[in-house]
């Protein structure tokens, strides 16, 4: 079930699906009715159906389903764990994948896992591991940026999360984070100076991101964004890095988040992230299958 566009995860996601015998059905769009998401709602409005009935109905047609909604609920509890991909789940009777939420993508940070694996092993002690934020034209969401800095935390890493004062991540999620690095033999911080961060980096994952109290001011944070147009991965920045690589989920806009020259370089990570996506969901399914054997 899509309600916001999709290229890798919804092909990928189709490609795993089909490698392990299994039959896709996409819900894209409007293909469906616009759900209503609260318990107790008068429904008079443009929701001609309510979750319960959408999770209940699609639980009886099929095994597993995957869910992708960017946007947060209006009156949410739990910005954290109370998405609509979560509600869906809680009145679901089959298992529900998160393809992205408001406030993860689990499937990218399994595939960026085991890319970094690849390179590092699976234990990321004294690598040092930057989080960019970088600008971007669009409020976009925080999922990458949350579920990237929670992997690269619990494999081990030093992690430093680059962004400006005005739109770091919640104090909540750093704070776990945190406890999951020195678990695991890493750190977390954060620094708002993109320079001194990617200096001596062995990775400098890129990704734009507006919090979400951010995003819903008049410009949805436009102003703020527009005053560091500097923050760009750029050549002479990747020459600063421990010969580092280069990561982002993608679609990256070239020459806004990061340079041609980077993109193209050998140390660009991007591809290899792109096609591991198919890897990580035959996992995510298989892994599935034989819980429910």
């Amino acid at each position: 079930v899509f309600m916001n566009p999709s290229l890798r995860t919804r092909a990928s996601m189709e490609v795993a699906a089909g490698r392990l015998g299994s039959r896709v059905t996409v819900l894209a769009g409007q293909d469906a009715w616009k759900l209503a998401w609260e318990d107790g709602v008068t429904m008079d409005g443009d929701e001609a159906e309510h979750v319960r009935e959408a999770a209940r109905v699609l639980s009886g047609y099929f095994d597993v389903i995957g869910m992708r909604s960017f946007a947060p609920l209006e009156h949410s509890s739990d910005p954290l764990t109370d998405t609509p991909v979560a509600r869906f789940a809680g009145h679901s009777t089959r298992p529900v994948v998160n393809l992205e939420s408001a406030a993860f993508h689990p499937c990218q940070a399994l595939a960026d896992a085991a890319v970094l694996s690849q390179d590092f092993g699976t234990e990321l002690s004294g690598v040092k591991f930057v989080l960019a934020w970088t600008y971007h034209p669009r409020a976009l969401p925080v999922a990458v940026p949350q579920s990237t800095l929670l992997m690269a935390a619990r494999m081990g890493a030093d992690v430093t999360v680059a962004v400006p004062p005005e739109l770091a991540l919640s104090d909540r999620l750093m704070a776990e984070a945190g406890v999951l690095a020195r678990q695991h033999g890493g750190t977390v911080r954060a620094v708002s100076d993109l320079d001194e961060a990617v200096a001596d980096a062995h990775v400098v994952y890129a990704k734009s991101w507006t919090p979400s109290a951010v995003a819903a001011t008049p410009d949805a944070g436009n102003a703020i964004r527009t005053r560091q147009r500097d923050w760009r991965i750029t050549h002479a920045r990747m020459q600063s890095t421990n010969s580092g690589r280069f990561m982002h989920c993608l679609p990256v806009r070239r020459n806004v988040v990061v340079d041609d020259d980077v993109l193209e370089s050998d140390a660009s990570l991007v591809q290899r992230q792109a096609r591991m996506r198919v890897d990580a969901n035959v996992a995510i399914l298989a892994g599935l299958s034989e819980r429910a054997q």
